[in-house]
């Protein structure tokens, strides 16, 4: 990204001479003063522009750039070359990090407070996909899902907040491994603290740190979540709620050269997991369980909707939703 242009401010040496004299005399004037400059070396002098870690952060280009495409309504430019510390990108944004640290804590002091009381801290082997697990492993796509999308949403506003892109996908991963971690330690407390979740935790959060670095592969490769919708739209706890998410990693062909000017641009090629039977309503009716890889094709709609660039900051929020979210009924799929 190019840098803001900074305006030389040359210091001048103002010469005056009174020439009353003939054309002769004056000429000769000019010539005696370029020679008296020549001599003591006073040509115009050239201010060196400031080096940019030595300028306030509110004056440096990536910031000023920021900004003013914050005023336009547009996202700004962002510096690729300029690296931060990892300390600066938490001092960044340490009022979002300490209101995640205090919703976490809430959340999970509510859940200790519904069960009426505290465990001894102790460890959970609660297995990985198993048909012995409690939900065939959907809650470890949970866990990945979660910490992908934390890491996405931290390293996004490090980028906004200090205009740079060096670093800061990792820093975003750290953060949020960091605040899953500290949730699981509730865990502990509640059931037995399980070394499955962090992996996935980990899993998830790694793949944003790669989605974000491996150059164009966020234009072309999706982590989402699809939620089913049953009688009740939507469950947020229990079974039902693990019985109604599918993961899914979504290829989108629009982000191929090759593809770009192509009808095959609103097409998305998907492949998840999912788990089914092991609900109370499942177990009564007798189902079996059954763990289901699946696979298909789904419709593009960032690209039907918004194509490349969405202009207005409804159409770009919108457009960050469906990099993270499958619609129902937006694909076909086979298992």
């Amino acid at each position: 990204m190019s840098g803001l242009n900074k305006r030389h401010l040359p210091l001048w040496l103002l010469a005056s001479c009174a020439v009353a004299a003939a054309p002769a005399q004056a000429e000769m004037a000019l010539t005696d003063v370029d020679f008296e400059l020549a001599q003591l070396d006073l040509a115009p002098a050239v201010a060196e522009p400031a080096p940019a870690e030595l300028l306030p952060a509110s004056l440096t280009s990536a910031a000023v750039e920021a900004e003013l495409a914050a005023d336009a309504g547009e996202p700004a430019a962002l510096d690729d070359q300029r690296r931060l510390s990892f300390g600066s990108h938490v001092k960044s944004i340490k009022y979002e990090m300490g209101a995640a640290f205090a919703y976490m804590t809430a959340v999970n002091l509510l859940k200790i407070a519904k069960r009426g009381h505290v465990d001894s801290f102790s460890f959970h082997d609660e297995g990985w996909f198993g048909k012995d697990t409690e939900v065939l492993g959907v809650d470890k796509m949970v866990h990945a899902h979660n910490a992908y999308i934390l890491s996405e949403l931290i390293g996004a506003r490090i980028r906004k907040k200090t205009g740079t892109t060096r670093g800061t996908a990792m820093s975003g991963a750290l953060l949020a491994s960091g605040l899953m971690l500290y949730s699981e330690v509730f865990d502990g407390f509640k059931g037995g603290f399980g070394y499955q979740d962090l992996v996935f935790n980990s899993l998830g959060a790694g793949f944003s740190v790669i989605r974000n670095t491996v150059p164009g592969l966020e234009n072309k490769l999706d982590f989402r979540v699809l939620i089913i919708p049953n009688s009740r739209v939507y469950n947020f706890t229990g079974k039902e709620h693990y019985r109604q998410q599918r993961h899914l990693f979504a290829l989108e062909l629009g982000g191929f050269k090759r593809f770009e000017k192509s009808p095959l641009r609103f097409v998305e090629l998907h492949a998840g997991y999912y788990g089914k039977g092991f609900t109370d309503r499942e177990q009564e009716r007798g189902d079996r369980l059954q763990r289901k890889l699946f696979a298909g094709v789904g419709l593009n709609l960032n690209e039907l909707l918004f194509g490349r660039k969405p202009k207005t900051r409804f159409a770009r929020a919108t457009s960050q939703l469906l990099d993270y979210w499958q619609p129902p009924y937006t694909y076909v799929h086979a298992n």
